[in-house]
């Protein structure tokens, strides 16, 4: 199933082709200080793919914190981080903020905590290869 997505202005537009029937999505809210000031439940699934388009790349800054193994991607015009990218190896992994995603009923959206303040770097990594969206293709559309 697709899942179309934007940030609040339209600059970073999502394309998420979601595995089956999104009837039962299980998003996990962050407990870290970024993530709760901005809001951001995280949603991925390995078997998903997702295709994110750079209206104006200009326009997008990535912010990263702690480990330094994750980029926030945030529109600078309207600030909202609509997803998140890891290079693990060579190759990029996302989760997508649920908030930014269109036309999904919330009532399949399962909301939950979740910290990750006490994983080592190893583990870390382990869980997004193994839980993040591993199809991630990014664009910046041409004018």
């Amino acid at each position: 199933m697709l899942i179309d997505g934007e940030c609040h202005c339209g600059n970073i537009a999502l394309a998420l082709n979601w595995p089956g029937t999104p009837r039962d999505i299980a998003a996990r809210a962050c407990t870290c200080s970024f993530c709760v000031q901005h809001g951001g439940v995280w949603v991925a699934d390995a078997n998903a793919e997702l295709v994110v388009t750079l209206r104006d790349g200009a326009l997008v800054s990535k912010y990263e914190f702690g480990t330094r193994t994750a980029s926030f991607h945030v529109c600078s015009r309207c600030g909202v981080v609509p997803f998140v990218t890891s290079d693990i190896d060579h190759r990029l992994y996302a989760v997508v903020n649920v908030n930014v995603l269109v036309h999904l009923d919330p009532s399949s959206v399962r909301r939950s905590s979740a910290t990750f303040d006490d994983e080592d770097l190893e583990a870390r990594l382990l869980r997004r290869r193994r839980n993040w969206i591993g199809s991630v293709h990014v664009t910046v559309r041409e004018f």
